[in-house]
């Protein structure tokens, strides 16, 4: 998908606009683009479950600190969504319809503005009904924490093993409570 993004960037900079050539660019674009937005989708659902209270993984370890790493409310936004109205071969059909219609605009922006890469993970804040966005600083932090964790607990379930987390310097920016409840649920 990234090659044929930029294989598309680069002919529209140029000024090349040989509807041929850009249209088989984005027939790869739009069947590449919608399994990545399908794929993210089945991630965020995974996520979402695990974040639940009902996990959907067998045996899930103790949730330490619950509430301190609280679990968001996840979404996605952008052609993902697409998804939920129609069956992927009508979204790549629509994605490919406004690659070829954006051609002119993309080319002046200097940017593909149609496609999975425009897409964004929202998240909200369970107990404030806020997005993370709008947070502060610190509970970006606990909700970030808390999706790096269900993440890795997934990959545990279907390794069979925990993964290797690199959480660079994350003892730094939580308080005491915070990096006690995060040592105790990596135990």
């Amino acid at each position: 998908y990234e090659e044929a993004l930029a294989e598309r960037n680069r002919l529209l900079k140029e000024g090349q606009f040989d509807d041929r050539w850009l249209s088989s660019i984005e027939h790869g674009l739009a069947t590449e683009g919608i399994a990545v937005a399908a794929a993210r989708r089945e991630m965020v659902r995974e996520l979402q479950g695990h974040l639940l209270t009902d996990s959907p993984l067998p045996n899930p370890p103790p949730q330490a600190g619950e509430g301190i790493f609280p679990s968001p409310l996840l979404s996605l936004s952008g052609v993902e969504n697409w998804l939920d109205d129609m069956p992927a071969l009508l979204a790549e059909d629509r994605l490919r319809a406004e690659l070829a219609r954006s051609r002119r605009l993309d080319a002046a922006a200097g940017g593909t503005s149609p496609g999975p890469h425009r897409s964004d993970l929202l998240a909200i804040h369970p107990d404030k009904a806020m997005p993370a966005a709008l947070c502060s600083t610190g509970e970006q932090k606990a909700l970030l924490i808390s999706l790096i964790l269900a993440h890795g607990e997934i990959i545990r379930a279907r390794r069979g093993s925990p993964p290797i987390l690199l959480l660079d310097e994350v003892a730094a920016h939580l308080d005491e409570t915070r990096r006690e409840s995060l040592f105790e649920r990596l135990l």
